[in-house]
């Protein structure tokens, strides 16, 4: 038998290190060659890292959340035959000497007890019986869930009745009287550790070094969702168009006009890049927290292209497929939390970006006709947007969300070429 050290291989260019998720096996099991071993993520990016080789494990590097650096002991495996490597013998621990047995205790006398005194029989008292309480099943149906005994309900007649139930409450609230409710649940300590530390890190790097400011206005969408609901009805085998597609178009539309929207800020060579293209990020909510998958070029697709690239890209998140160069890159990122959106969002920025917009919940209303007292049904949304201020100043972003204003209002203008 032979023990083969496997390290930890790069796995991403520019990697360090790579941080423990999950263990697929324990010390003391085998485990076969390509079998899974461990979950290793970087970049919010997980991998799955495969045994080279079949044996026993004999040795892990750490425990989810610890950090290994490349080329650095991942696990220790015992395999038959020889291997090219092996790890130096770990330490043994004297052994400590076994405490010294300790004489045996005398046995001590026990007094004998004294006999007992005879004692006259009780005599039995009859039980009595307790008396029904009367009440209607609506009534002990409420007691019961409020853990109220009705035999210490005093009734007013014959029977209890809401009003005595109410009183009694009432009373034994002056009394430190409390219903029953569901027990408490116990305290759970949660490890911060894989995606959810990487997204506390970012955010709280975001917060630390981006001067944050928000902006936010109404806009009506009735014509776009008029448009959207025509598209759909024959949209055939292409995927159904949510409001997405729409906004990262006049989002497209509108940069070129405000280049310091769509940039990124080095903080470490203090240089703005404004960027040409469009990499469009998409917050998305997955099992293990927010991901942001990234739209390459989005300003060259059509929307029938971004709502396939949108459904294909959220899923890939969701699931764990999405490759490491699809959750990077991104110059401007919007956040959408659908039918949850909320009157209006503060977004924080996706570090280095230097803003991030928020489309908020769809509401319908009536809204006065310009010029006259008539009322119509209108659809509105709020529309947030959140800006680093040490690159995009208030009138910018105002004026932004003005331009993406005028081409959600007039949705022609969105799909015009």
């Amino acid at each position: 038998m032979a023990r083969f050290t496997f390290k930890l291989p790069d796995i991403g260019e520019g990697i360090a290190e790579a941080e423990i998720v999950a263990w697929h096996v324990a010390v003391g099991q085998r485990i076969e060659e390509d079998a899974p071993l461990a979950d290793m993520m970087t970049d919010k990016a997980t991998v799955e890292m495969e045994s080279p080789v079949a044996g026993t494990v004999v040795e892990l590097a750490g425990k989810p959340g610890d950090a290994i650096a490349i080329g650095a002991m991942l696990a220790v495996i015992e395999v038959e035959g020889e291997v090219e490597e092996a790890p130096a013998p770990a330490a043994t621990k004297a052994a400590e000497p076994a405490p010294a047995p300790q004489p045996a205790q005398a046995p001590q006398p026990v007094a004998a007890p004294e006999p007992a005194k005879a004692e006259p029989a009780p005599v039995p008292v009859p039980a009595t019986p307790a008396k029904p309480v009367l009440a209607s099943p609506a009534v002990r149906a409420r007691a019961k869930a409020l853990g109220v005994d009705l035999a210490q309900v005093k009734a007013e007649g014959a029977h209890v009745r809401h009003a005595d139930l109410d009183a009694f409450l009432r009373y034994g609230s002056a009394q430190g009287y409390r219903p029953a409710g569901d027990a408490a649940r116990a305290d759970e300590a949660v490890a911060v550790i894989g995606l959810r530390r990487r997204i506390a890190e970012n955010m709280a790097a975001a917060k630390r070094a981006i001067p944050h400011f928000s902006y936010v206005e109404e806009i009506e969408v009735t014509a776009l969702e008029a448009l959207r609901a025509q598209l759909n009805e024959g949209r055939g085998g292409r995927p159904k168009l949510t409001l997405l597609p729409f906004l990262i178009t006049a989002i497209c539309r509108a940069v070129p006009e405000f280049p310091m929207i769509n940039a990124r800020y080095d903080d470490d060579a203090n240089v703005v890049t404004r960027h040409g293209a469009v990499h469009m990020g998409i917050a998305t909510q997955t099992p293990g927290g927010l991901m942001v998958p990234v739209i390459r070029d989005a300003q060259g697709l059509n929307i029938w292209q971004l709502a396939a690239e949108i459904t294909r890209l959220s899923a890939a998140a969701r699931d764990g497929t999405a490759r490491r160069e699809e959750l990077s890159g991104s110059t401007l990122t919007i956040t959408s939390l659908g039918p949850l959106g909320g009157v209006a969002t503060t977004p924080v920025i996706n570090r280095p970006e230097v803003a991030i917009i928020g489309p908020n919940r769809i509401i319908e209303r009536p809204v006065f006709v310009p010029g006259s007292d008539a009322v119509r049904r209108a659809k509105l949304m709020n529309l947030s947007i959140s800006c680093d201020h040490r690159v995009v100043d208030g009138w910018d972003a105002a004026s932004f969300v003005q331009a993406l204003r005028r081409l959600i209002e007039a949705p022609a203008l969105i799909l015009a070429p």
